[in-house]
C-alpha cells in the first residue's frame, strides 16, 4: 500500500485506524503515516470531548445546545472528508493545537 493511502485510512475510523497503523509494521516507521495516524486520534478524542460537553450543556439549558449538536457534527463531517483527501494528494494539513501535538508524536 503506498504511503498515500495509509495515510488517508488513519483517518477513516478514527481511533480505530490510527491506532492500527501505529502498530502494524512498516507504517509505524513511517513518520508521515505516524504523523496523521496521531493527529486522527487526537481528532476524534477532540471530538468525543466536545459531544459530552454539548451532551452536559444540553441537559442543563433544556435543550438548546441539542440544536447546535447537529450543525458542530455536520462540520466535523466535512473535516473528517477533508481531512482523508487532504492526506491523500499528500497534503500535510496541520491542525491547531492538535497538529503541533501529532508532529511531536510522530
Amino acid at each position: 500500500m503506498t504511503d498515500n493511502v495509509a495515510c488517508a485510512l488513519c483517518y477513516l475510523l478514527g481511533l480505530v485506524t490510527g491506532i492500527l497503523f501505529l502498530v502494524i509494521e512498516p507504517y509505524s516507521k513511517n513518520r508521515n503515516v505516524r504523523f496523521h495516524a496521531f493527529q486522527s486520534i487526537f481528532l476524534n478524542v477532540a471530538w468525543i470531548a466536545i459531544m459530552i460537553v454539548l451532551s452536559i450543556l444540553g441537559t442543563v439549558t433544556h435543550g438548546i445546545m441539542f440544536l447546535l449538536s447537529p450543525l458542530l457534527g455536520l462540520g466535523f463531517f466535512c473535516l473528517w472528508l477533508y481531512m482523508m483527501w487532504s492526506a491523500y494528494q499528500n497534503k500535510k494539513i496541520v491542525l491547531p493545537v492538535i497538529g503541533p501535538i501529532a508532529e511531536k508524536q510522530a
